[in-house]
């Protein structure tokens, strides 16, 4: 019988988030919990049909919190925050009824949560710096725009370490976080690896280490998270909704 990791390597208590860091720290545990699914799917073993189960709905339970955090903070309603607000109770409704499916079929269910959760929070900070700008985060100086980058899809979960021969090597999506970028935001306390905890790049290949945000990198990137930018064209004041889209090959940069 194949287990889940222990709960508390999927839900460390963080320390008190604003709303826009809460989002954040909700896709790192998503990631966690998808990665986890991953592993148990591998050929070689054979999962408990349950074992996800108690994972599931505590993200469930996480993200009805989250949405809580937001309607607390009583900003003015807004066709964006209510996207936002909505999105996020679909996620939790996805959660919950993911705990009682099988391994495949529940991993199906929260494969976009984490892009989800980070397109909330740039939503979210967004309205914040509109509607309050005296309470918003102030940015982080450090953050080129490079490494905001870097940040945003580490937080998304695109991001995997490893190394072959000797040479340490990245895997992710476009735009590409390189092994050089990665390592400034470690020695920044802003990026950590995971090791072997993320499936391998093919079936039966060896598990790869995930990137997460570390508490400060959390920080950073609320402080500076923020939406697309709008098309040229569009009505003041809107962007382009995301549009969940397949999960694409990661690429792999030495």
């Amino acid at each position: 019988m194949t287990m889940m990791p222990a709960e508390s390597l999927l839900f460390d208590v963080p320390p008190p988030l604003t709303p826009i860091e809460r989002l954040l720290h909700l896709a790192g545990q998503y990631t966690r919990h998808n990665d986890a699914l991953d592993l148990l799917l591998r050929p070689e073993t054979r999962p408990d049909p349950q074992a996800h189960g108690a994972s599931a709905r505590r993200l469930a339970s996480d993200t009805r919190t989250a949405v809580r955090a937001i309607q607390e903070e009583r900003l003015y309603e807004s066709t964006e925050l209510t996207e936002c607000v909505v999105r996020l109770k679909q996620l939790a409704f996805l959660s919950a009824a993911s705990a009682d499916l099988g391994v495949k079929a529940a991993r199906e269910l929260t494969v976009l949560a984490p892009e989800a959760a980070v397109s909330c929070a740039a939503q979210l900070a967004a309205e914040t710096r509109r509607r309050r700008p005296t309470t918003a985060i102030a940015p982080d100086e450090r953050l080129t725009a490079g490494l905001h980058t870097a940040l945003t899809q580490i937080a998304c979960g695109h991001v995997v370490a490893s190394s072959s021969l000797g040479r340490e090597f990245t895997r992710s999506r476009e735009p590409r976080v390189l092994m050089s970028t990665l390592r400034v935001l470690e020695s920044n306390d802003l990026a950590k690896r995971i090791p072997n905890s993320a499936p391998g790049a093919y079936t039966g290949g060896p598990a790869l280490d995930r990137v997460h945000l570390t508490p400060a990198g959390i920080t950073a990137l609320a402080s500076v998270i923020a939406p697309p930018p709008a098309e040229p064209g569009a009505a003041p004041g809107t962007a382009p909704r995301p549009v969940p889209t397949a999960p694409q090959a990661p690429t792999r940069k030495r």
